[in-house]
């Protein structure tokens, strides 16, 4: 397949032929991870049913499952990204990546097919999926930044948020179509076929001339630094817009352990409203990586940074007040919609400008680190949030989660705001 050519005849500053935006390098790489997510979406609804309906799992095994889809993908992830940074090329490790998706993704119904799947094959092919979803991960941030312009960042993760929203509505509802006329082990396969059309969309993108593989303060016959990784964290840790998003994915932890028992007790809404109202999160997602583009336009990304935080602010502030009937709903829709498109402005806007102020062979690095964070945020939030929840029950939970967005994220917004809402997050990383 002929590769597609990602950039402008121009040349930039620096002499480097200058990525177009929208360019075919883009176009192809978008379409290629939103078919991924796609296929991956499918798997979240299919590979379950699996193990309960086929393998007759139980809730230690199902625990096991859940782990084992998470956990490879997290200790892979700055390793990978340390690698990644170093590769001259990364496009021809991606499609391969992709490739090996298809071989571990495909087993689960030629095993099936065979005879020979079992829960312990089942549990192997989990977490090999979730190893290679890390390194792929590590793999396409660098990709990104060689096909798109430093100005579009922002506009680009907006577009791939989107993508993930869509995908996080279609896949699942696909899924149960299929799994309605078809055996739940062949419905994986339109996970592995993605990752096939993912591999020949990646190939068609061509990456600009590779920049040196380690700063010009790193040489490459020499090991990095000790505490260099660390050093990096820090100064990610130092930007406010790593600090709100870390505070947003804490809230975000605390709060999901109780949101549905609030639903459920509290607010005593039908289960029927509550997967309707749930299902919003997602809208609010897709508008979020709509609108980014024009924020930027309108407001530059200090500006559009401020109207995220500012909005996820106000999604927790009538939730933990609202009582059963019309208020509750309504708290319920404010904190769904105001939260997912907050934080996808949030998110799309400070991961943008991450990628446009890595250093050299160090994209890759920066944004493992920034995940990482977010991730460990996460995970400590749920693990807080259950234990409050059991202590002081789900409206006092919210409320805490609610107080906790606040005193985060108000002092950030004035000191923004002091700062005529200038972007500090656009210095480089060093």
């Amino acid at each position: 397949m002929t590769a597609v050519d990602a950039t402008a005849r121009s040349a930039g500053p620096d002499g480097r032929p200058e990525p177009t935006f929208p360019g075919a390098g883009f176009r192809a790489l978008w379409l290629a991870v939103g078919v991924s997510q796609f296929g991956s979406a499918v798997s979240v609804v299919t590979i379950p049913v699996i193990a309960v309906v086929s393998l007759g799992a139980g809730p230690q095994q199902m625990g096991l499952l859940s782990a084992l889809g998470m956990i490879p993908s997290f200790l892979v992830r700055v390793p990978a990204a340390a690698w990644s940074d170093r590769l001259p090329r990364r496009v021809p490790w991606l499609v391969a990546v992709n490739l090996a998706q298809v071989a571990v993704i495909g087993a689960v119904p030629l095993l099936w097919w065979r005879g020979m799947l079992g829960l312990p094959a089942l549990l192997v092919v989990v977490a090999a999926a979730s190893l290679l979803t890390g390194i792929s991960s590590s793999l396409s941030s660098p990709v990104l930044v060689g096909v798109v312009p430093r100005a579009h960042l922002v506009t680009a993760n907006g577009r791939l948020s989107a993508t993930r929203g869509v995908a996080d509505i279609g896949g699942p509802g696909l899924g149960g179509l299929l799994l309605a006329v078809l055996a739940a082990p062949f419905v994986v396969l339109v996970d592995a076929l993605s990752f096939l059309l993912a591999a020949l969309l990646y190939a068609r993108v061509r990456e600009t001339p590779p920049e040196p593989a380690v700063p010009a303060w790193e040489p490459a016959d020499e090991p990095a630094p000790p505490g260099g990784t660390l050093a990096l964290a820090w100064a990610l840790l130092s930007r406010g817009g790593i600090r709100a998003l870390v505070v947003v994915s804490l809230v975000n932890g605390v709060v999901d352990p109780v949101l549905v028992l609030f639903m459920v007790d509290d607010l005593r809404l039908p289960a029927s409203a509550i997967g309707l109202l749930l299902g919003l999160g997602a809208v609010g997602g897709i508008s979020g990586g709509l609108l980014v583009g024009r924020a930027m336009s309108r407001w530059g990304p200090g500006g559009t940074r401020a109207v995220g935080a500012a909005v996820t602010l106000a999604s927790l502030a009538v939730l933990p007040f609202t009582t059963r009937g019309p208020s509750g709903a309504v708290g319920v829709v404010l904190f769904e919609l105001a939260g997912s498109l907050g934080g996808t402005l949030l998110v799309a806007t400070v991961f943008g400008q991450l990628q446009g102020a890595a250093p050299a062979g160090r994209v890759a690095r920066v944004m493992a680190l920034a995940m990482t964070f977010l991730q460990v945020a996460t995970v400590l939030g749920a693990l807080g949030g259950g234990l409050l929840g059991g202590l002081v029950g789900s409206r006092a939970t919210l409320l805490v989660a609610g107080g906790l967005l606040a005193a985060t994220l108000v002092p950030l917004l004035l000191r923004w705001r002091a700062g005529g809402w200038t972007c500090d997050d656009e210095r480089e990383i060093r």
